[in-house]
């Protein structure tokens, strides 16, 4: 016999229960999904026989409504009752930014009790991966403006405490976002616990210029989660273009690392994931370089 039709402790069957449920027993939090969406840019130079270095940019959207209007947020909005989180996500990336069909993941789910000033909010938080040259952003009708943000990212403090069965980790991160005559700014503390594995981790917004909501921290682990995933998956691929030469490649994971590495490693490193063809770069100034595309196939090989 199916589980459906078996009875409970009153008596009921399942379709008896459900047909009989008052789904206002419990209080509904509200659910919103908010997008962390990275890039890569080229910075402005002088001297044209050199490659342009390259600037890890976030968008963010200008509050036109409270709370915090004004301020700097990420894209994001409500879940609606009858759409999945991922529906949601990529319904208010299209209506907050214009943009559309790009990579995206889910990150991490957000449920502090007064994170939000309106009401109980628990927020899903997304990334996304897109190559700025091939997509056009504009504000949506909630948002005063969208713009890319060059994003810093800096550890400034860092301290270990013994505790009887493990130990606990802090460390502050220094987040500074920049676009024209526009400044932003916030500080995290990130707090792991440890007894043999990681037993909790604590994010926590000491400070937050320019910022609305708690999206300082949001942003924090974005960028830790991006800067993991890049040395295991090819998640770096969708901020690259179609073709592109190995070394505008290792600039930007040296531009998300926020270090530098060796050619002859990275090119080791990188070479199954890569195929070469028989286009090279026109630039000025430049010896010609070889261009290559991503080999999606390439585990398989």
């Amino acid at each position: 016999m199916s589980d459906r039709y078996s009875l409970d402790h009153q008596g009921l069957t399942e379709q008896q229960f459900l047909d009989q449920y008052d789904a206002g027993i419990y209080e509904r939090p509200s659910v919103t999904a908010d997008m962390l969406i990275f890039t890569i840019t080229d910075q402005e130079q002088d001297n044209y026989r050199k490659l342009p270095d390259k600037s890890l940019q976030l968008l963010l959207i200008q509050r036109g409504e409270h709370p915090f209007m004004g301020q700097w947020a990420l894209p994001g909005g409500f879940v609606g009752m009858k759409e999945s989180l991922d529906e949601a996500a990529a319904r208010e990336l299209r209506s907050e930014t214009g943009l559309n069909e790009i990579y995206m993941e889910q990150l991490y789910t957000w449920g502090e009790v007064e994170r939000d000033p309106r009401t109980r909010v628990i927020s899903t938080s997304y990334m996304a991966l897109v190559d700025s040259s091939t997509q056009q952003v504009r504000a949506g009708e909630d948002a005063q403006d969208a713009r890319w943000f060059e994003l810093n990212y800096r550890i400034m403090q860092e301290t270990k405490t013994h505790l009887p069965d493990g130990c606990r980790l802090e460390k502050e991160v220094h987040i500074h976002l920049r676009h024209q005559d526009i400044e932003l700014s916030g500080v995290v503390k990130v707090t792991r616990t440890y007894c043999g594995t990681i037993t909790g981790v604590e994010w926590e917004v000491l400070q937050s210029e320019g910022i609305g909501f708690d999206h300082a921290k949001m942003i924090a682990y974005g960028v830790e989660r991006l800067r993991s995933k890049i040395e295991y998956t090819d998640i770096v691929f969708n901020l690259m273009p179609p073709l592109f030469t190995l070394s505008a490649l290792q600039q930007v994971y040296e531009t998300i690392l926020d270090r530098e590495l060796l050619a002859p490693a990275f090119r080791r490193k990188i070479a199954p994931r890569v195929m070469a063809t028989n286009e090279y770069t026109r630039d000025a100034g430049h010896r010609p370089s070889q261009l290559y595309r991503f080999r999606p196939e390439w585990e398989d090989a």
